[in-house]
């Protein structure tokens, strides 16, 4: 990898100190990060200090947590060495999870052999996504090798944003003809009145995240036409009744706000080589009151039936700001036992 461990000259004020080179200076300044932010970053994980001089990171501290350091250091070089960004969220997965090879997902049919190993990464056409907790990497195995997986956790855990960028892959790789993405149109505790416009105007705020996902994985003129083609539709709740959804990918977001019989009716669309993505969470429920969520009747009655499978995720799988997590565990803290 270019990189090698130097054996200073023993010196006393080294005794815990391991001095790191790395030959390019150019991807030593990407691996530093501007004004040093990615060094400061592991330095405030890991509790060492990152000290530079010229092309050498000497990395001082207690024995494990600079070994632990050295060695993530050594990574985050190796992924600019082969032509990836390292970024905060990068770091922060590598701080999780340990950064072993890198695995490309990109068909069902050889998933086993992919997830074998480490971490892996899903290949998008504008981007590669990688799961950051071990909760993301179960989710994501599930999503390959169940017909029928259920995602379930607070909100900044990845559920929908995975979802979608698996099923870009799938439909790129040609494993499904289309990907259909839907949540229920239900206003999150405020009555926001009659919207103008048609039909499509009236729900696209509902569907705004959705959109957003897409966009992530895909260029924006790709994305409108494989919506003109209906290869991608992005429809509330609502409109699945009475379809039949084969060789699809479908997600279902938002889904603690669907009605039990709007759940049941969703999850037997179902149909030949398809994949359906249920995500949701249970403490963001804007339905009436004494309306029952869906999602927790269907957590009660699918648990254990072949071919589902269900991944929960908790504030320690939050991968927005580190604020999210601490603001969620405050709540959850508030709420008691009797939360969700």
């Amino acid at each position: 990898m270019g990189i090698s461990a130097l054996t200073p000259p023993p010196r006393p004020e080294d005794v815990h100190e391991t001095l790191l080179e790395f030959p390019d200076n150019r991807l030593l300044r990407d691996l530093c990060g501007q004004f040093d932010r990615n060094l400061a970053q592991v330095e405030q994980a890991l509790g060492v200090h990152i000290l530079r001089r010229g092309n050498q990171l000497a990395v001082v501290g207690e024995p494990a947590a600079r070994d632990q350091a050295a060695g993530m250091l050594m990574q985050m070089y190796a992924r600019l060495e082969s032509g990836r960004q390292v970024e905060s969220g990068d770091i922060d997965a590598m701080i999780r999870m340990g950064d072993p090879a890198v695995d490309v997902v990109g068909s069902p049919a050889d998933q086993l052999e992919m997830f074998a190993g480490g971490r892996f990464e899903i290949r998008t056409r504008r981007k590669a996504v990688e799961p950051r907790t071990e909760a993301q990497k179960a989710y994501v195995r599930n999503l390959f090798q169940h017909e029928m997986a259920f995602g379930i956790g607070p909100a900044g855990t990845g559920k929908t944003y995975l979802a979608v960028a698996v099923g870009v892959t799938m439909l790129i790789g040609g494993h499904v003809d289309r990907i259909i993405l839907s949540r229920p149109a239900v206003e999150a505790g405020e009555r926001l009145g009659f919207l103008p416009g048609d039909m499509k105007e009236k729900v696209d705020p509902y569907m705004q995240p959705l959109y957003d996902a897409l966009n992530d994985f895909l260029p924006a003129k790709q994305v409108e036409k494989l919506m003109q083609e209906k290869r991608i539709e992005i429809a509330p709740l609502a409109f699945m009744r009475g379809r039949t959804l084969a060789n699809a990918f479908v997600v279902l977001d938002e889904a603690q706000n669907a009605t039990t019989m709007q759940m049941k009716m969703f999850l037997t669309r179902l149909g030949e080589g398809s994949r359906m993505v249920i995500t949701g969470d249970r403490s963001q429920i804007d339905l009436p009151r004494g309306v029952p969520s869906g999602l927790k009747d269907a957590e009660r009655i699918l648990n254990g039936v072949e071919g589902v499978s269900f991944n929960y995720f908790t504030a320690s799988d939050v991968v927005r700001h580190p604020l999210v997590a601490r603001i969620i565990e405050a709540y959850d803290r508030a709420d008691g036992p009797e939360a969700g």
